[in-house]
């Protein structure tokens, strides 16, 4: 029995998965606020309980840098001890790792309803991975192929410094700069960060917001409420404010495949789904392709969106199957 954890700055997602036959199957999960909870300990505490059950090992994908067992997330006033965690859960086997580590773990796992191509490759495709996923933050990790098998490594490329291109993301990043004073790809490329381009059009006069899309935002999640005023139609700011945020998100999916070599694909996960009619639109791999010498190269390099929201829960199960019992073989890990 394995208990693996989908810890976002959002929600924290736990799950009972079994390993059988070199397989997993999911045998129950439950969802928790992150926000309504004072630490992780406390949620897995209580879903043990309400559970009845005793996992044999533990994973748990966690958003923010893990080292050496501790981890203080990224957008939640929570640290973390994986030692500290195993003493409140009573379990020794209980592993802490990125929750973009987890999500790459879970790649391999996946089949092809799992994913949606936004271009085409021709020719085989091999060598690394990566995979990018903004939510309540910007994750991404990579997936290093040794010719055999691929090994999954963690990464914060996005807090990186945002690399503006044109006028109109030149004066974004001022703005944001005169707000934040470091201005990193997080904070345009996530939930957040979308709400940050929309102020920063709105507020320099680059269109009139709806009275429908005020109401919205007054009653919270303005980043959901922006996104679907953008994708039903009913403000055009809002959707000038998701091609921004599309723009900016595919140029910086092209910088973490360079920096990964991915030629094995690139992974758009998180909520990357919920707009993806705008990222199958051109603006995504416009931005994508504007690499200059090196368009070639990501011309080569197939990009593919994950909508199987459980694959960060996957791949915390899978790496405590390989890294633990070693039910399941360690090439299959992506």
């Amino acid at each position: 029995m394995i208990l693996a954890g989908d810890i976002g700055g959002t929600n924290a997602r736990l799950a009972y998965f079994q390993s059988q036959n070199g397989h997993l199957h999911l045998l129950s999960e439950r969802v928790f606020p992150s926000r309504e909870h004072s630490e992780l300990g406390e949620i897995v505490v209580q879903f043990l309980k309400d559970s009845g059950s005793r996992p044999d090992v533990a994973c748990f994908g966690i958003a923010g840098p893990v080292q050496n067992g501790r981890v203080e997330t990224s957008n939640l006033p929570w640290v973390i001890e994986q030692s500290r965690l195993a003493r409140q859960i009573g379990l020794p086997s209980t592993l802490l790792i990125n929750d973009l580590e987890a999500i790459a773990w879970g790649i391999g796992a996946l089949s092809s309803a799992d994913l949606v191509p936004l271009n085409r490759v021709n020719g085989p495709v091999a060598g690394n991975q990566a995979v990018i996923a903004p939510g309540t933050g910007l994750g991404e990790a990579g997936l290093f192929w040794d010719g055999a098998r691929h090994h999954v490594f963690a990464c914060e490329g996005g807090h990186s410094d945002f690399g503006p291109q044109g006028d109109l993301q030149i004066e974004l990043l001022r703005s944001l700069a005169a707000r934040f004073g470091h201005v990193s790809y997080e904070r345009i490329v996530s939930g957040p960060g979308l709400v940050n381009a929309y102020e920063f059009l709105r507020d320099n006069g680059c269109g009139t917001e709806s009275p429908e899309l005020t109401a919205q935002l007054a009653q919270g999640d303005a980043a959901a409420a922006i996104s679907r005023a953008a994708l039903d139609g009913s403000c055009a700011l809002a959707g000038k404010a998701l091609d921004l945020w599309v723009s900016v998100y595919g140029a910086e999916a092209s910088n973490l495949a360079l920096k990964v070599m991915a030629t094995g694909g690139l992974f758009l996960a998180g909520i990357s789904p919920k707009v993806l009619p705008r990222l199958k639109g051109p603006l995504f791999m416009q931005a994508f392709l504007n690499k200059g010498r090196l368009r070639p190269v990501v011309e080569s390099i197939p990009v593919q969106v994950v909508t199987n929201e459980k694959t960060g829960l996957l791949g915390a199960a899978r790496c405590a199957a390989v890294r633990s019992s070693k039910e399941l073989s360690p090439h299959v890990c992506a």
